[in-house]
């Protein structure tokens, strides 16, 4: 699709005065030089050029090539529009410099050669002229680093990632999509600044959140999450993962708890979604404070770390200022990822699996994908056989036999209310929920009315402390 969108930018600027003066730059050149350059592989096109960048833009607009008129951003020098649905930014070249604690660059007119300067990493300086197709190598030391897969900064890392620490994890990110080394002098003034990644130093906690996404989504996560470890990063956002490091565990395991985190990670699919990802990163994160000795034995427990996991991972997505939505999906696959191994296909009747497809609901299937990635990085030799086809299987079969996930209770709330003459409250759900349950475990019939209301006035009698004889309403 790009290759479609730069056709279209060029044939719209040819014969202006911006003809031959807007450089592709970025990520897209590195990739093609890379032989990764796909059609609709891009997720944005970079341009600059020694000139008006807004006024670029305008022109691409008024020529009907973009989509909207232009985002601008007058202070910078940039502008963004959209071109058959994919994102174009146009970049005055500029040369920067950053005031301490602003990740907000006091910027000036410059060079092409200025411009490569203020960019994170030399491979990501290449220009490619977008009408002639010309290349350069504003640094001279871009195409040594990418023959040698390194990622080197441009001017002195020190300088480069004080003005902007983000920098640090976008190697982090680089190192695990590319599978490039970060060069020493480098990878040192990664460690030193590191203490500059948090909103102290204006890096807010949305541009961590990020980085951290898109490490987690490259084919070699587990490799940019230890970069953040070892360097200090990951102390600066999520501590909490970074304390998972040294923990030992028992004899199920070949790992410490972080490292154990890494493999299953690296067991996931490759198309497994992001919200998988983060429950796998964060699914042990409560074994840290849960670890307990057997006096006996001496072996680890981690006693209920599932639900503990799930707070931490709640109060760490809430730093990182993931939606609602988002944290919802995640501290629910934390909190039940433990249900599955707990499966005996010789004592589990139909009602437990019944009640355990309404616990695990829509999660269902990327439960599966989280326990076979957890299970292969245990220690398979000692850690109990788990069947997991087979749970799938019988899962599937009652859910096509009876929706279970579609089950109801016979019962409203008004209509409990009404029987047991009791005012809206949490009774109300436990009860309801309880009926729901037992159409679940297949104890009662969704339609039968009658034995529901006995079940109810059973239940509330539980409730209240009262005899299931006693008036309805009545008080205990």
């Amino acid at each position: 699709m790009e290759k479609d969108t730069l056709e279209i930018l060029r044939t719209a600027t040819r014969g202006t005065r911006y003809e031959e003066r807007l450089w592709l730059v970025g990520g897209y050149v590195r990739d093609k030089l890379l032989g990764r350059a796909k059609s609709g592989d891009a997720d944005d096109i970079d341009l600059v050029l020694e000139g008006d960048a807004l006024a670029a833009a305008s022109l691409l607009y008024e020529r009907g090539v973009a989509d909207h008129r232009p985002v601008e951003y007058g202070e910078f020098g940039t502008a963004k529009v959209d071109v058959k649905g994919l994102k174009v930014e146009l970049v005055t070249a500029r040369a920067e410099t950053y005031r301490q604690g602003s990740r907000k660059p006091v910027v000036r007119p410059g060079t092409l050669e200025t411009d490569a300067e203020r960019r994170d990493f030399t491979v990501n300086t290449f220009l490619e002229n977008l009408h002639t197709l010309e290349l350069r190598d504003p640094t001279g030391q871009g195409k040594a680093d990418l023959e040698a897969r390194l990622l080197r900064t441009p001017t002195e890392p020190d300088v480069t990632f004080t003005d902007d620490p983000l920098r640090s994890l976008r190697a982090c990110r680089f190192a695990a999509k590319l599978g490039f080394e970060v060069e020493a002098k480098t990878y040192a003034a990664m460690r030193d600044c590191a203490h500059r990644c948090n909103p102290e130093y204006g890096v807010s906690y949305e541009r961590i959140r990020e980085e951290l996404n898109k490490t987690l989504l490259t084919a070699d996560a587990p490799r940019g999450l230890e970069m953040m470890r070892e360097t200090g990063l990951l102390y600066q956002f999520a501590p909490e993962l970074a304390a998972m490091h040294g923990v030992g565990q028992n004899r199920f395991h070949r790992y410490d708890v972080w490292e154990h985190t890494l493999v299953a990670l690296r067991n996931l699919p490759p198309d497994a979604p992001l919200s998988v990802r983060l429950g796998v990163l964060f699914h042990d994160i409560g074994k840290p404070p849960t670890r307990t000795l057997d006096p006996v034995t001496g072996d680890a427990h981690f006693y209920g770390h599932q639900d503990v996991g799930a707070q931490m991972t709640r109060a760490i997505m809430n730093r990182l200022r993931y939606s609602s939505d988002e944290i919802e999906e995640v501290t629910n696959l934390v909190a039940l990822h433990m249900r599955y191994g707990e499966y005996q296909p010789q004592i589990w009747t139909d009602a437990t699996v019944r009640r355990l497809i309404r616990a695990v609901g829509a999660h269902r299937h990327d439960l599966f994908t989280i326990a076979r990635a957890d299970i292969a990085a245990c220690n398979t030799k000692d850690f109990p056989t788990v069947d997991l086809s087979g749970l799938q299987e019988r899962m599937e079969r009652l859910e096509a036999e009876a929706q279970v996930t579609k089950a109801t209770s016979p019962l409203d709330g008004r209509a409990i209310i009404r029987l047991l003459q009791i005012p809206p409250g949490p009774a109300v759900k436990v009860i309801k929920d309880a009926l729901t349950d037992a159409v679940v475990a297949g104890e009662l019939a969704p339609e039968d009315l009658a034995g529901a209301e006995e079940m109810a006035r059973a239940l509330w009698a539980q409730l209240s402390g009262y005899s299931p004889d006693s008036e309805p309403g009545s008080t205990p």
